[in-house]
């Protein structure tokens, strides 16, 4: 039987500042030997502008909700001049523990545009479904959360910190054996020892989405990024642990189950890796296939991280990779988690952290990202500043930028207006 202790939990929690865990020391790495991809993308019409009636064409889902096919042309179109802020878990996990109005309400007097959340606790083995199940009341929390974000007029993005299917105790390679490391992902394949545990984990998944119903009547969009971060090696999905048409196979499988088999249509799927790419061919390496992907992404804590800000050309290259990908398949991109994360006892903000180093970053070499994700606040360390902290000029600076969009700026986005 598989068994996790609370410790376990516990662990989880404290581990999770931020998921570049080989980055969380800020030493940048060299970017691994790329290979040329197995597609090219096909360039679309120079001016080529996205019309509504357009965008199933492009999606995964030709049978989406209304409300995410809205979702995704508007995100796509925004992206030519905006982008949407976006926090992990901003509802519930607050700087110094002080609970309330989200921390960047706290400081900007605005909610941010998007709430993360994570399948993590809600697809644990130990989530019984009971009121009385610690497990189960995160999932209440969660899916509570999502709800009001929707209402509210948010965007919802869900990662994954999917525990290996042997004994279910941790997604960091570093907590496991060698041989959970080399067969955890093989073992989910169709035909796997643990493909059948695979696919009930995706049938809590459609759970979630089909009962994120809103006080309209409708089903929440929800953005699904599983497997992030998968081109480096401290998740058991990582590069190191399956062979790029294995990945590709595992992804394929996951949206056509969700999508055909359990009829969820309300997910737009979100490919992330983390920073490893400078070129356009290593990041598609294990891209899946235009079908399968509605946003291209990256998750960059490390390139951010100096100083001295010896690497933020080099980021923003990168970032200008993924929105160049975006542009020439018509998907879009996105900066999917980034953060400087503050503890003020030990670390010390980089000078005009928000407003310049990540501002540029997303915005030099025209870039087009349609949101960015900061990672969540802790009870003694943040990504977003909150009122008398260190930053907290400096992020208003950036939120009061033209292209910067916190929930109070948004318009609809789940309507075609």
């Amino acid at each position: 039987m598989k068994k996790i202790t609370f410790l376990s939990v516990l662990m989880s929690l404290s581990l999770l500042i931020g998921c570049s865990k080989d980055e969380e020391g800020f030493n940048p790495e060299t970017p691994p030997k790329e290979e040329t991809p197995t597609e090219t993308p096909e360039e679309t019409p120079q001016g080529f502008i996205l019309q509504p009636e357009e965008a199933r064409s492009y999606m995964v889902d030709a049978a989406a909700t209304d409300e995410t096919v809205a979702l995704f042309y508007n995100l796509k179109t925004l992206s030519d001049s905006h982008f949407v802020v976006g926090q992990q878990d901003a509802f519930s996990a607050f700087y110094n523990d002080i609970a309330g109005d989200s921390d960047m309400k706290k400081t900007t007097g605005s909610d941010p545009g998007m709430l993360g959340s994570d399948f993590m606790f809600i697809t644990d083995d130990q989530n019984d479904g009971s009121s009385n199940n610690w497990f189960y009341q995160q999932e209440s929390g969660i899916r509570n959360n999502a709800i009001k974000a929707y209402n509210n007029g948010m965007l919802n993005i869900f990662c994954w910190h999917f525990r290996e299917p042997f004994e279910g105790n941790s997604f960091y390679t570093s907590e496991m054996t060698e041989f959970q490391k080399g067969n955890a992902f093989k073992s989910i394949l169709p035909g796997g020892e643990n493909h059948e545990y695979y696919k009930e984990k995706l049938q809590k998944v459609a759970e979630i989405a089909k009962g994120l119903i809103g006080q309209d009547g409708s089903l929440s969009p929800l953005i699904f990024r599983p497997f992030h971060e998968f081109d480096k090696d401290f998740f058991w999905w990582g590069a190191p642990y399956s062979t790029p048409e294995e990945f590709k196979t595992v992804w394929r499988f996951t949206v056509e189950y969700l999508r055909d088999e359990l009829n969820v249509h309300n997910i737009l799927y979100a490919f992330s890796p983390d920073n490893s790419y400078t070129t356009e061919a290593g990041y598609l390496e294990r891209y899946p296939g235009d079908e399968y992907v509605d946003i291209v992404g990256m998750d960059n804590y490390g390139d951010l991280a100096s100083q001295d800000g010896a690497r933020l050309n080099l980021a923003n290259q990168k970032l200008k990779v993924v929105s160049d990908i975006a542009i020439e398949k018509v998907k879009i991109a996105a900066l999917s988690e980034t953060g400087y994360f503050v503890t003020p006892s030990s670390s010390t903000l980089p000078p005009n952290f928000y407003s310049k180093n990540l501002y540029n970053v997303l915005t030099d070499s025209d870039v087009q990202v349609g949101f960015m994700m900061f990672w969540q606040n802790y009870s003694d360390s943040y990504t977003v500043p909150t009122p008398g902290m260190p930053g907290e000029s400096d992020f208003l600076n950036f939120v009061e930028k033209e292209e910067t969009y916190l929930l109070n700026d948004m318009p609809s986005m789940y309507s075609i207006q």
